[in-house]
């Protein structure tokens, strides 16, 4: 039985600002509510793997409420059930639960097709991601070896997902140098194990052998790979290696190794994973609890039709600047094009008063659609009331199904100072509401019902060549349906033109998509000349022209020839746009696709709007391509942006497929508008990257480990611990001297012996990972065009307006060293105002102390920069430093970092921190084999007295401290 209130699941999107998705997620007194975890549509059915995630959620919520000091659990969880499974008695209908606006996304495949759970994230540390991906096989446990228990890895993908944490790991950069010695990348530094020389060939790997140290950079070679310990007693870190059975918290401030090379250190800041989480809203609305927690409960959600009412404004103000002709040219494109066959479509208008002009049909063939556009209104008159348009919608649905899970499009353009009067009305509906501004004038409350309700926020401007309200429309595909059966935008065009003047251009149609592909033309005055041409050369006849409405269509029978369809319209002083739609060629070939995604719909002046577009052809990344975001102002004021997948500045990750950029190029308070263009691209091929936010895969163990230490006999790692406290209890010290020894002797077993006097242990090898380097990049010819729904800017100050936006950090600053004094550095630009524009200068500064370099940045050591001037944004930075001579010893670990400033003095955030190390190799260096002083002989029947045995111990783990560099 499902457990929330439609109401509930909407106060919480309502509260919630700068959020990246429309999760329904709320945390109550602790308990995590509506959780929605999607199958996708092709999974094929089995019922087991419904079992399969109730057990995952079910196991994985005491580890979390362990994890997290009983402060949190999972309390409420809808599983939403594709439509084409069997339908059963305790399958209920969907409320605001969609795939699109899913948690967690079951799918059957994964972006290199080895079932590692991952989670979209492209936001900065501390933003909640976008959802969780999980496989079939991963569920059915399938991949126990290579990602462990799936409680664990759901509870490590949580983490970030809910709070914005990263990964503690490194898969390119395994291990690092610290005070002369090559380190595992770990957290914490006390995860013991083994580094081995893994060597991989058919599916399978074997031991070459202990690691060495190249003699030229102090690191181990490529094939050099750390294995933990199967036993471990160290309780950190979730966002390493939860797979460790010892392994039940996440890193602290105490314990986090600050130094490691990995995503956690370089997004944020050097905090570690739980210092984050206790800056979340979660952490700060929550107390420890002091009972257990309840177990999570289920509900069974099963997709059904699309049931859809259009709630149209018809008042006096639609008359102006053409925008109720313009209305019918966008409702025509969705009845004829967007909506998807099947689907219940009604259609109620509205002024002072509603009016039903089509109770709910079902789409079966062009003729119902044809019969749905005569519905639409031709005349405008009256004033504004959308709360009785709304009214009306209900009634229209309820005539023949629940408004549970309907959806209802909502466009207006005038003022109502009575909307609010309908809000509790739609929170008791579970409608979800997807709203179009048109004009200046529209509402300003009217967003608050598409928040409130998951649904689509768009605006349209009164500047009719920038297509605005056709876009709105094509983008209202259903958020439960198939891909292939989404209605895809290839172009959205538009011009000005005057006297005999063409508008000229091309369309590629490529070979995802073709089915049910469209041309639509619209105009102002007069119908225009319209020529157009497939990728043979032959022209296209058969327009159907709409003189009444000033459209024209065609629609292309079967599937579209793949390749570039070219197009020239002629007209005289007047507007002309152009709209391309398909669908996928195919249901077993994904189409390529872009996903706009805003970090917040309420940009407050002056913090920057992050634009986001994902490209994608099924779960693959799209790289190379072209993408750019066109932002347009209530004052019609339009910027171009281009997106960048460069892993600097807004873009989280390198080659991801994710095209990211700050917006700052304010004018004026109210909504903007976002659409995103794209073109051609490679898929990912050889250069693509592991998913990134995903649980580590196991590489291997050391198994059965063994303590050695006593000859003849061995004990286990928890036997260390007990033999070293019985040793100092034969001493007979004072009880105050033998705490402060035990816990010397306790830290130095743990962080100096236990690596070496566990090689006893087996080593068990994984299967390698997929390969992905023998994969050929494939180059992509397509176009594709999105609207990014809008946003609502406040606080912009009259002009001119001030420059209070700083350069952004630098998130991917990198160094290396030549010889023993000669400092590289490579990092991308930031710009005047974050990513666009030009800094006027760096600041470089050093320090031998990664925290104080981090805390105390403005009284380390400078470096002179006075011949370094910044490029313009996104270009690479390169830079050289010379250390002093004798400044610094052999195994000396440098760190570097760099603010950027600009023309108003305002200075960037300090970038990621990078560092060097001094490795001057000496001979015993360059033949290390990686060993360490043996182990004393003492046995526990040993004659000699307690405290002698202390000191042999002590003299011994002191001697491992010195070869491993842990004084």
């Amino acid at each position: 039985m499902r457990s929330l209130k439609s109401s509930v699941f909407i106060l919480i999107l309502h509260l919630l600002k700068g959020v990246l998705s429309n999760s329904l997620i709320q945390l109550n007194k602790n308990g995590y509510e509506g959780i929605v975890i999607a199958i996708d549509h092709d999974v094929p059915e089995d019922e087991a793997l419904i079992q399969h995630i109730k057990d995952m959620v079910t196991q994985a919520s005491p580890y979390l409420f362990e994890a997290t000091g009983k402060r949190f659990y999972f309390k409420d969880v809808a599983i939403l059930i594709p439509e084409s499974w069997k339908t059963k008695p305790d399958y209920e209908r969907p409320k605001l639960e969609t795939i699109k606006n899913a948690d967690v996304l079951v799918s059957a495949t994964s972006p290199v097709g080895e079932d590692q759970p991952h989670t979209e994230h492209v936001g900065a540390c501390g933003e909640k991601g976008l959802r969780i991906h999980l496989t079939p096989n991963f569920l059915a446990g399938k991949k126990l070896k290579e990602y462990g228990p799936q409680e664990r890895a759901f509870v490590h993908e949580w983490a970030h997902l809910r709070w914005g944490v990263f990964d503690e790991y490194n898969n390119e950069e395994k291990f690092y140098q610290s005070k002369g010695k090559a380190e595992a990348v770990r957290c914490s530094a006390a995860i013991t194990g083994k580094k081995v020389v893994r060597w991989c060939q058919g599916g399978s790997c074997v031991d070459k052998g202990t690691c060495r140290i190249d003699k030229l950079t102090g690191l181990y070679g490529k094939d050099c790979v750390f294995l933990p310990d199967k036993q471990q007693i160290e309780k950190a870190s979730i966002m390493y290696s939860q797979t460790i059975d010892s392994v039940v918290e996440f890193c602290t401030e105490k314990n986090h190794n600050k130094e490691a090379p990995n995503a956690q250190n370089q997004r944020c800041n050097l905090r570690s994973t739980w210092e984050v989480i206790q800056g979340s809203e979660d952490f700060r609305q929550s107390t420890p609890m002091t009972t257990q927690p309840p177990t999570p409960t289920f509900s069974l959600l099963q997709i059904g039709q699309r049931i859809l009412c259009l709630v149209l404004d018809k008042s006096g103000s639609m008359t102006n600047d053409d925008r109720l002709n313009r209305l019918n040219q966008a409702s025509k494109l969705f009845l004829l094009q967007t909506v998807e066959q099947g689907s219940w479509v009604g259609m109620v208008t509205f002024d002072s008063a509603a009016y039903v002009k089509s109770e709910l049909k079902q789409i079966k063939s062009a003729a119902d659609r044809d019969l749905l556009t005569k519905s639409l209104p031709t005349v405008s008159s009256g004033g504004t009331s959308i709360c009785s348009g709304l009214q009306a919608a209900f009634t229209v649905i309820k005539k023949k199904y629940p408004t549970d899970g309907s959806e209802i499009v909502l466009l207006t353009d005038g003022e109502d100072n009575t909307i609010g009067g309908c809000f509790d009305l739609v929170k008791k509906s579970g409608a979800i509401i997807h709203t179009v501004a048109l004009g200046p004038a529209a509402a300003k409350e009217l967003e608050q019902l598409s928040t409130m309700t998951g649904g689509l926020q768009t605006y349209a401007s009164d500047q009719a060549q920038n297509n605005g309200l056709v876009d709105a429309f094509a983008a209202l595909s259903s958020g439960n349906g198939a891909v292939s059966q989404r209605s895809i935008q290839l172009e959205s065009k538009g011009a000005n033109l005057q006297k005999g003047q063409w508008m000229n251009g091309s369309v590629i149609v490529d070979s995802t998509v073709g089915k049910d592909t469209l041309f639509l033309v619209t105009w102002t005055t007069q119908a225009p000349q319209i020529l157009l041409w497939d990728p043979s050369g032959t022209k296209q006849g058969g327009f159907v022209v709409d003189k009444a409405t000033k459209m024209a269509y065609l629609q292309v029978p079967g599937t579209a020839k793949v390749g570039l369809w070219k197009y020239s319209l002629q007209a005289s002083s007047q507007t002309l746009t152009l709209t391309v739609t398909s669908r996928a060629a195919s249901t077993k070939v994904p189409p390529i696709t872009v996903t706009p995604v805003v970090n917040t719909n309420a940009a407050s002046f002056p913090s920057p709007v992050t634009v986001y577009a994902a490209l994608r052809q099924g779960v693959s990344p799209i790289l190379r391509a072209s993408v750019t975001a066109l932002i347009e102002s209530v004052n019609g004021k339009t910027v171009t942006l281009e997106l960048l997948d460069n892993g600097a500045g807004a873009d989280a990750t390198k080659n991801d497929g994710v095209y990211s950029r700050f917006f700052t190029a304010f004018d004026t308070n109210g909504r903007y508008s976002i659409k995103i263009w794209a073109l051609g691209g490679i898929t990912a091929g050889g250069q693509r990257t592991l998913p990134q936010n995903g649980v580590m895969y196991i590489d291997g163990w050391i198994e059965n480990g063994k303590w050695s230490a006593d000859g003849p006999k061995t004990w286990d790692l928890v036997s260390c611990h007990q033999t070293l406290k019985w040793i100092l209890w034969v001493g007979g010290e004072k009880e105050k001297s033998k705490k402060q020894e035990e816990r010397k002797i306790q830290k130095a077993c743990l962080s100096a012996a236990l690596p070496f006097i566990f090689n006893t242990g087996e080593v068990k090898f994984n299967p390698p990972r997929p390969e992905t380097n023998n994969v050929q990049d494939k180059q992509l010819c397509f176009t594709r065009t999105s609207s990014g729904g809008s946003f609502m800017a406040s606080k912009v100050p009259s002009a001119p307006i001030p420059d209070l936006f700083p350069p952004c950090r630098v998130t991917d600053l990198k160094a290396s060293i030549q010889g023993h004094k000669l400092v590289n550095l490579t990092w991308t630009a930031p710009g005047d105002d974050y990513d666009n524009g030009r800094a006027s200068r760096y600041i470089i500064r050093i320090s031998t102390n990664i925290v104080d370099l981090r805390d105390k940045f403005n009284t380390s050591v400078q470096v002179n920069t006075t011949n370094l001037i910044p490029k313009e944004a996104n270009s690479e930075e390169t830079f050289e430093f010379e250390l002093e001579d004798g400044s610094f010893g052999n195994g000396t670990d440098i760190f570097i970092a760099i603010q950027a400033v600009d023309k108003s003095n305002l200075k960037s955030e300090i970038s990621n921190i990078a560092r060097v190390s001094l490795f001057i190799p000496t001979e015993e260096q360059s033949t290390s084999n990686d060993t360490a002083p043996l182990c004393p002989d003492i046995s526990i029947n040993s004659t000699i007295p307690g405290i002698h045995v202390l000191k042999i111990m002590w003299k011994w783990l002191g001697e491992m401290q010195v070869t491993l560099g842990l004084h």
